[in-house]
Parts: structure tokens; C-alpha cells; sequence
């Protein structure tokens, strides 16, 4: 027994020897992957964003990706102006009212200071009083912590500032972490060029295509001004024509012109009233209306025709101008009344032959929706003058005559001016449509390699859609390319070279399609081929195999040999396809297969993989209507001290079984939560059941001993937002159960992912009461800095090493390695999946008393726990 001390206390030693080197290198390899995935996001953002105020809180996040970053805001030195922005500000404490300020009012603090500088500044609680005296520096702001800021350069030239703060001592920084600022802020600066750029680019070519559309709509209006005034010459030229032909009836002659007159202007009424040789009575010779039939003489009144005659101006009158005519006392009160109730609109114009007032011509609508405007009365007063002119003719035919012939040789010339310039017009029409060609063909195309864009590709598969409809025995397949390591070319030798590298690739796929396929650029380096008039499948799958070995070869980019490759999925038109999108989808779902399957080959689309993607999309389905009418089946299963007998805790979990797919795996439940976005409400469901089973066991259930705790898987997204951590715990609160109460484990697989944000959070979690635990231990990659840095309560060795045992003795040895771990670090081992009798004699000869299993107590329902009078509030 000694001798089995010594061994065990000489491996606690060793492995005490052994874990700061292995968290040393952990964390290394921590930090390089962090800042290789950094420099690869920022680079994907100047690709992929248009807009800065999109710009600078992708930056934030990826700064958050590697260190604690809750703090944290950007100042642009507009140097010209004098001025200073904060395009972007996150504090927990200060709160930014004016985004932009003059810099001379910050000069003084910790932001100018490095603005005028160019230097970058570290300053911590310690130093932060001496430093900013030597200096000659004012703070401006509230007292943080740690406080970074270093200057974001163009060349020489200091154009702003990114700073990272702290108000927490437990979120302390480094000289690590300025190196990383430092490293990183000269890529950061090289993106807002890049998307600047492009911001610029973008509205020059909004601006451009704006004036281009303001051009063709003000040629559209002088085109429609122009056909008005050559349908105004036409109808000169009838009004002359009918002059010429009137003899002796004028009937004809007002008839006509009222049709003239429609063509010009809504005139659906007209009349023509005439005085007297006593200028006593009014005749009406024309007469055409609406409303009354005929029109008897009449004596003169206080009528619209009287009003234009003795005032011997053409006039425009509604019924409001009627009323204000009543009011001076210039019309009759009947008049106003009926233009009134007939919403009638008058123009009236006089008929002057030699000087004198002869009579009037008029046009009235009883339609308020098409009134008179002014132009309309103008062009009235143009045509009772040639109406006027043609009665004057049956008194003077040979003075009409000369009239006429002169009016008849102004049209010429008027028609003659037109037609120049409406051959003038035609050339501009014809510059304007190959403008309209050229940004048609810019529409539909790929700036860069000049192929088909995703709109033509689509326009062309719809078609082959349609075609394959009406004739089955057509073929077609869709090829859907995408290519290995570009963005290694991308970031390694520049955009550049990454430009010429797709040009390349583009050509080389031209090699191996026949001239009537169609091949396109999707964007990035995704590219896509209609392969037309297939006589067999194998035709499609030879072109893939032609493709992947030509871009298999090696390209020579900025005198450097670089290597690629492709992944292919393939998808051929079948009739049952609805839309070119369904066809592309399912092309892009077999490439996502071929990548899967280890890239550099060919996949082709069937069904399968269909039935798959809908059968997720069902399970997602199911899952929200589940969570949503919470009907998830809720099951509990206790952690046991073997030894004693008692409960560690009573673990609750969701059981789901699927109407047809049967029981759905834990894995499998929690990656339909996560793809669905639905974990945080689904650990809210949870956590509700949990207290409610706390509450309901205060009533004596039978099986619930006193004091038991009660635990529950969570997300390891609520621990990546303070204010989730803060709703849990108000949560609690309102459902009245003592944070002491409950247990929360944590699996390290996620914990892997997202480690760097989720320590305050289990520290906060941990003061206010709550048991925490870390479940499938062994399963990650980081397993021992979580014992050695995180503050569980209880680590779980992950099951798939309980269910090797008695017979792998290396899992054993592993499991014993980390319950002496345990004793020195402070927390308990439990070996959960135990399954059989053999499996429990092993951990208890390795001295691990805390279990949890089917063989020592099987999963039961939740409500096998709770009394029958709390049933019904569950």
C-alpha cells in the first residue's frame, strides 16, 4: 500500500509539472489561431462589406474574438477639418452625445495624445497617474482599469485611433495584448480603405446613373412637348384647311373645329355664342352639350359669356371664381349655383373681327377630376383668334385668302424646324440606347472575368427549365465549381494576384465546355455551368473530371508557382424543377458534399440529399412548434455518492421523440437548437421546469429527498452576453428558488469554441450561489486548463471513456490521473454513463465514489417527482 502511495503521489507531481506547460502551449496555439482567423475575417470583410457603418462593428467582434474587448471605440482625425469622429463607440459607462468634435478640444486627453503622436499607449491603474503627468495628459473620460489605444496609419500619416478599455480589476491586459492591437490595427486600416473605396465607387455610380435617368426623363418630356407642338401645328393646319373650304355653311365649319378642339383639349362641351347687330341679345349658332340639348337667344345678362365680352379677355371660371364674380357683383347668383352643383369648369374666349367684339367661343367639362388649367385657356385664346379670322372671311374673302396662304407658309416653315429638330432628337435617342446597351450588358455580367453573372445564369437556366417541361428528352445539367485555397492565394500574394488568378481559372474552365454552354461567375470564387443538349449523364461527369484536372495544374502568379483545386457538384434539370434557384440549390448542396468527402472531386445531386436537407428542415419545424406549445417530454436522473447512498443532484434533461423518426439523439436535438437560433429559449424552458420542480417538491414528493439539488444542461451562449447572465439569474429570482438550489453544467465542446468570454460569467454565476460543473470532460481539446483555470464545482469524465471500461486500462489510468488532479484543485470527479455492473467495480477500485448511470438509477420521468396536487401547475 505505501508503495502504491508513492507512485500515486510521484504521478500527482509529474502531472503538476505538467500542466503549465501544457496550458503555456495551449494558449500559444490559443492566440495564433485567434490572430490568423482575425487577419482572415478582417480581409473577408473588405471583400465582402459595402459600408463602414457596417464595417466597424464587425471589427469590434473580431477584437472581442481575441481578448475582452466590452470596451471599446474608434476615432477618425479628419487632419483637413480639424476634426474628430468617433465612428464607433461601446461603453459600459461613458456615453457618447456628440459623435463629432473639434480636435483641439481633445488634444489634451489619452485619444489626442495618440492622434498627434502616432504612438501607441498602455496605460493600467498602477501607472496610469505618473504616465499621463510625464506625458502631459488630461482624462477626459471616466477612470478605467487598463486602458490601450494605439493609432490607426496610412503610410506616415495618423488618421484615427482604437481603443480598448476595462472597468473590471478581474479584466486586466497585457503587453500580449497591445502586440496584438498593434499587429492587427494596420489591416484594419487597410480594410476601411477598401471599403471606403468601394463606398465611393458605389455612389459615384448611383450618382451617374441617377443623372442618366434624370437626362432621359427630361428628353422624354421634350419629346412629349415636341409631339404636342407638332399635334398643335396639325391642328393650325385643319383649323386653315377648314378657313379654305367654309362658304355658306357654317355648321360644318364649328362642327368641325369642335373636333379639332377635342384633340387639343378635353372640350366634350362646346359653344359658340354670338351678339346681335343691336349687342342686345345673344344667338347660339354652335351648340353641342352634355347636360342641355339646345340652346334658345336670349337677351344679354349677367351670364360667363356677358363677363367676357365686356371685360374682352379670354377667362377661366370654376365655381369658386364664379362665387368671387357674385361677390363684385359681375355674375348672376343662379350661374354660380348651377357651376356649382355641376362641378363645372368654363374657358371662354372672344371673337374679335376688326377690333370689335363680335362674340365668344367657349368649352365647359361637369367632371371636378379633369378642370382647366391655364395652358388650356392660353391655347383657347389662340384658336377663337383663327375661328374669329374665318368669319371675318365671309366679309372679306380675298383678305382671308392672303391670310390663309400666310398661315399655310408659317407651318411650312414651323414643320420644316420641327423636322430638324427632330432629327436632332433621333441622333440623341440613338446615343442614349447604346448607353442603355452598355449598362444592360454591366448588368449581366462579371466585372472581372467578363462572364455571365448570377441574373443571366438565371435567365438562361429558367429557360432551360421551360424547355425541359415541354420536352423531356431534352438534357441540361448544372455544374457548380467552387474553388480550393483562394483566399490562402488571396491573402497570401495580394488581391492582385487573386484577380489574376480568377481570370485564369475562368479560362481554363472555357477550355472544357462547348461553345453553346454557359459558364458564370456567382461571385467570390464560386463559378457555374449550363452544360446544353447533353445526349447522356456521363457527358457532365466528363467535363467535371476535365475541369478538376485543369485546375489541378499549376498556376504562375506574381512569379510564384501556386496550386488549386475544385469541388464540383452536379445537378441535371429535371422536369420536376419549378425555378432556376431549386436547380442551383441543389447543385451547390452536391459541392458541399463533394467538399465533405475530401474535395478535388465530382459529386452528382440525388434525391437523397434532398430528402435530408428536408428532413432537417422538418426537425427544425417540429422542434419550434415543440418548444413553442412546450410539449417537450422532461426526464431526470439522479448523481449518486455510491458510497453513502445520497444524491449529488437530480440532473433534468428533454427527452424528444419524433413521431417518425423516433427517438432524436441528444447531439442531434441540441444542433437543431443551434441551427434554429432557438438555445437560449429552449435553456429557458428548462431552467423553468427545474424551478418548478423545485417548488413543487417542497410539498413532500416522496421520491425528492430534502435539500437535493437540481441540475440542467445550459447553453454556452448564455454566458457570452453579460445581460443573459443577468436575465438568468432574475429568472430565478421570480420564480423564488435559491440560486443554491440549482446545478448548471456546461459541455466542454462548446466551451472550446467560445473560452475566451465565458470566465466572468461562470466567476458571476459562482458568487451568486450556483453549483457549476463541467460535462464531457475528455471530449475537447483544452480539457486541462478548464480544471486547473475554471471555478466547477464538479467535472464529468465524458462517457465514451466509461463505456471502454474494465478492458482499455489506459482510459482508467486517465480517469484516475484526473481524480488526483481533483484533490489538489478542489473539485469532484463523477463518472456519469455507467451501464453495468463492471464498469462501477473499476471506478470504485480507482477510489471514484461519484457516479451517475442506468445501472445505479435509471432516467424517470419529471412528474414521477413531484406530488399529485402539483401536477396540474406542470
Amino acid at each position: 500500500m505505501a508503495a502504491i502511495s508513492s507512485a500515486d503521489a510521484m504521478s500527482a507531481e509529474e502531472l503538476r509539472a505538467l500542466v503549465p506547460q501544457l496550458q503555456q502551449l495551449t494558449e500559444k496555439y490559443k492566440q495564433a489561431e485567434a490572430l490568423q482567423k482575425a487577419l482572415f475575417d478582417i480581409s473577408e470583410l473588405a471583400n465582402s462589406v459595402s459600408e463602414l457603418s457596417r464595417l466597424y462593428p464587425a471589427i469590434h467582434e473580431i477584437i472581442a474574438g481575441m481578448m475582452n474587448a466590452q470596451n471599446f471605440f474608434v476615432a477618425m482625425f479628419d487632419q483637413s477639418g480639424e476634426v474628430v469622429e468617433f465612428v464607433y463607440f461601446v461603453d459600459q459607462f461613458d456615453e457618447l452625445m456628440v459623435r463629432q468634435m473639434p480636435a483641439a478640444k481633445l488634444m489634451s486627453g489619452l485619444t489626442g495624445y495618440i492622434l498627434r503622436s502616432g504612438n501607441s499607449l498602455f496605460l493600467t491603474k498602477e501607472n496610469f497617474k505618473e504616465t499621463t503627468q510625464g506625458l502631459g495628459i488630461e482624462n477626459l473620460g471616466a477612470d478605467a482599469v487598463d486602458w490601450i489605444g494605439v493609432p490607426l496609419k496610412r503610410g506616415a500619416q495618423v488618421i484615427g485611433a482604437m481603443v480598448v478599455q476595462s472597468y473590471d480589476d478581474a479584466i486586466r491586459y497585457s503587453d500580449k495584448d497591445l502586440e496584438l492591437l498593434l499587429f492587427v490595427s494596420q489591416h484594419i486600416v487597410n480594410a476601411l480603405d477598401r471599403v471606403k473605396n468601394r463606398e465611393i465607387t458605389e455612389k459615384t455610380i448611383r450618382d451617374r446613373t441617377r443623372q442618366l435617368r434624370q437626362i432621359n426623363q427630361e428628353l422624354q418630356e421634350e419629346i412629349q412637348e415636341r409631339q404636342k407642338i407638332e399635334s398643335l401645328q396639325q391642328a393650325l393646319f385643319e383649323i386653315s384647311e377648314l378657313s379654305a373650304r367654309v362658304e355658306q355653311d357654317m355648321e360644318v365649319f364649328y362642327a368641325s373645329l369642335h373636333g379639332v378642339l377635342a384633340r387639343l383639349l378635353s372640350a366634350p362641351n362646346c359653344y359658340i355664342a354670338l351678339l346681335d347687330d343691336q349687342r342686345q341679345n345673344l344667338v347660339f349658332p354652335y351648340f353641342s352639350d352634355e347636360k342641355d340639348k339646345t340652346a334658345a337667344p336670349r337677351p344679354v345678362s349677367k351670364g360667363l359669356t356677358e363677363y367676357v365680352i365686356d371685360s374682352g379677355q379670354a377667362a377661366l371660371i370654376d365655381a369658386i371664381r364664379a362665387q368671387e364674380l357674385v361677390a363684385q357683383g359681375m355674375l348672376d347668383p343662379a350661374v354660380s349655383e348651377r357651376m356649382k352643383e355641376r362641378s363645372n369648369s368654363w374657358l371662354g374666349s372672344p371673337l374679335v373681327v376688326k377690333g370689335e367684339i363680335v362674340g365668344i367661343v367657349a368649352v365647359q367639362t361637369y367632371d371636378n377630376k379633369k378642370t382647366y388649367s391655364l395652358k388650356d385657356l392660353e391655347l383657347l385664346k389662340f384658336v377663337s383668334h383663327h375661328i374669329a379670322v374665318a368669319m371675318e372671311r365671309k366679309r372679306a374673302a380675298d383678305a382671308l385668302q392672303e391670310y390663309s396662304q400666310q398661315l399655310a407658309d408659317k407651318v411650312k416653315e414651323r414643320t420644316e424646324e420641327l423636322y430638324k429638330t427632330n432629327q436632332h432628337l433621333k441622333k440623341q435617342i440613338e446615343e442614349r440606347k447604346e448607353i442603355e446597351l452598355k449598362l444592360i450588358h454591366d448588368a449581366h455580367h462579371d466585372a472581372l472575368t467578363d462572364l455571365p453573372n448570377r441574373v443571366m445564369f438565371s435567365n438562361r437556366l429558367e429557360l432551360a427549365v421551360a424547355n425541359k417541361r415541354r420536352h423531356p428528352e431534352n438534357n441540361f445539367a448544372v455544374l457548380f465549381i467552387d474553388l480550393d485555397r483562394f483566399k490562402l492565394i488571396n491573402d497570401t500574394i495580394g488581391h492582385h494576384a487573386g484577380d489574376m488568378f480568377l481570370i485564369e481559372v475562368s479560362k481554363r474552365i472555357a477550355e472544357c465546355i462547348r461553345g453553346h454552354d454557359l459558364l458564370a461567375r456567382l461571385g467570390g470564387d464560386e463559378f457555374v455551368i449550363l452544360l446544353d443538349s447533353l445526349e447522356q449523364e456521363e457527358d457532365a461527369e466528363e467535363v467535371a473530371s476535365r475541369i478538376i484536372e485543369l485546375l489541378s495544374k499549376p498556376y504562375m502568379l506574381d512569379d510564384k508557382e501556386m496550386y488549386s483545386g475544385a469541388s464540383i457538384g452536379i445537378a441535371f434539370v429535371q422536369s420536376w424543377y419549378g425555378s432556376a434557384e431549386e436547380v442551383i440549390r441543389d447543385a451547390d448542396a452536391a459541392m458541399y458534399q463533394a467538399k465533405a468527402l475530401g474535395r478535388g472531386r465530382y459529386i452528382s445531386f440525388d434525391t437523397s440529399m434532398r430528402e435530408r436537407l428536408l428532413e432537417e428542415l422538418e426537425l427544425e419545424n417540429q422542434f419550434r412548434h415543440m418548444l413553442k406549445e412546450g410539449l417537450f417530454e422532461c426526464y431526470c436522473q439522479p448523481a449518486t455518492n455510491i458510497i453513502n447512498k445520497q444524491w449529488i443532484y437530480l440532473e433534468c434533461y428533454v427527452r424528444w421523440l419524433h413521431p417518425t423518426l423516433g427517438k432524436v439523439k441528444r447531439e442531434q436535438f441540441w444542433q437543431v437548437a443551434e441551427h434554429s437560433g432557438l438555445t437560449i429559449e429552449m435553456d429557458r424552458f428548462m431552467l423553468d421546469k427545474a424551478c418548478q420542480l423545485l417548488n413543487a417538491a417542497q410539498m413532500g414528493a416522496s421520491d425528492f429527498p430534502v435539500g437535493t439539488k437540481v441540475a440542467l444542461n445550459l447553453s454556452i451562449n448564455h454566458l457570452i452576453q453579460k445581460k443573459l447572465v443577468d436575465q438568468l439569474l432574475e429568472q430565478i429570482a421570480e420564480a423564488g428558488v435559491e440560486p443554491s438550489q440549482l446545478v448548471l453544467e456546461f459541455d466542454e465542446n462548446a466551451l472550446n469554441r467560445r473560452s475566451q468570454h465565458v470566465l466572468p460569467a461562470l466567476k458571476h454565476l459562482k458568487k451568486a450561489g450556483i453549483t457549476l460543473v463541467l460535462d464531457n470532460f475528455g471530449s475537447g481539446l483544452a480539457s486541462l486548463s478548464y480544471l486547473y483555470s475554471y471555478p466547477f464545482d464538479y467535472v464529468k469524465i465524458d462517457h465514451r471513456f466509461i463505456k471502454s471500461l474494465p478492458r482499455s486500462s489506459k482510459n482508467l489510468k486517465m480517469i484516475q490521473s484526473v481524480l488526483s488532479i481533483a484533490e489538489h484543485l478542489g473539485f469532484q470527479l463523477i463518472a456519469e454513463g455507467i451501464q453495468n455492473k463492471e464498469q462501477l467495480d473499476a471506478l470504485l477500485d480507482i477510489g471514484c465514489e461519484l457516479i451517475q448511470g442506468a445501472y445505479v438509477a435509471p432516467s424517470r420521468p419529471l412528474l414521477d417527482y413531484i406530488p399529485e396536487p402539483s401536477r396540474q401547475a406542470l
